[in-house]
């Protein structure tokens, strides 16, 4: 999690300040395709949603010529399939700077038991918000993901066997 900076808006946003909370996603793309991603991307959010704030805008931040050609007809696509206009807005990506500290995996630290597994697992702070199972359990702690999916990946997220029932618990 972070906040990224893209072009500047009119004065019409109300703004807490000069920038836009974001995720930047890092992938392989000989696993994942960028087209791919932006599907997941339009899947997850309300992209007809008129931007009431910078800081919470629906925006793509792109970081090529390359990018920018795709997510623009991704949002066409979309807006075909939709029939409405699609506000969500494309941008270049100027900069992104990590967020603080205690927002970092923010949900899975409120979780007594988890928040210990991966303490144990990552003591240095810096390589847990860097990882990817530490990720992946926030977003299960927070409500994300299917018994499936964890059944298919549980055994790499490196939990002890408490850990593992403590999760388990918790994705019905």
């Amino acid at each position: 999690m972070g906040y990224a900076g893209g072009e500047k808006k009119a004065p019409t946003y109300r703004s807490m300040g000069d920038h836009t909370e974001t995720v930047q996603v890092d992938y392989d793309p000989t696993r994942i395709s960028y087209s791919q991603l932006l599907e997941i991307f339009w899947s997850s959010h309300q992209p007809t949603r008129r931007n009431w704030s910078r800081q919470y805008m629906n925006v793509i931040f792109y970081h090529d010529d390359q990018q920018y050609e795709t997510a623009m007809a991704s949002k066409t696509n979309v807006a075909q399939q939709m029939g409405r206009k699609v506000k969500t807005e494309v941008l270049p990506l100027r900069s992104f700077t990590m967020a603080e500290d205690y927002h970092q995996k923010y949900v899975l630290k409120g979780h007594r038991v988890l928040k210990g597994e991966v303490v144990r697992m990552y003591p240095v702070h810096m390589d847990l918000v860097a990882s990817t199972a530490a990720a992946r359990l926030n977003g299960y702690v927070d409500g994300y993901g299917t018994q499936e999916q964890l059944q298919r990946e549980i055994d790499i997220l490196g939990l002890s066997d408490n850990g593992r029932r403590e999760l388990e618990g918790l994705v019905k």
